[in-house]
């Protein structure tokens, strides 16, 4: 099975950067689709973004595009998601996960999961 391990969260203050990252042991990402989804308090949980192993392809949420970059280090096998110009509503605990590659664009689909890093911002 794959394991996987976020790490890089944090407090950082509005307009701050911060980077995570999310190692796999077990198993190589390479047929895989990961991502980054995040939960504030009361809230449900979110696409963040996700990144297509095999191609390298992305795609990332309207609240991340601009701001958020999601990457992987096949050497490491290490996916990372850089943020910057961080706000307060990005608050949240934030999760990495993977679906096995050609599974439906869904959640749901998602079958690994990290225990996930805390990340708030507050000045």
């Amino acid at each position: 099975q794959v394991q996987l391990t976020e790490s890089g969260g944090g407090l950082v203050q509005p307009g701050g950067s911060l980077s995570l990252s999310c190692a796999a042991s077990g198993r190589t990402f390479s047929n895989y689709v990961v991502g980054w989804f995040r939960q504030a308090p009361g809230k449900e949980r979110e696409f963040v973004a996700h990144i297509t192993w095999s191609t390298g392809s992305t795609s990332y949420s309207p609240k991340a595009q601009g701001r958020f970059t999601i990457s992987g280090d096949s050497a490491k096998n290490t996916v990372y998601l850089q943020m910057n110009n961080l706000n307060p509503e990005d608050t949240a605990v934030y999760y990495c996960a993977a679906r096995r590659a050609f599974t439906p664009n869904s959640i749901q689909s998602y079958n690994y999961w990290g225990q996930g890093t805390q990340v708030t911002v507050s000045s």
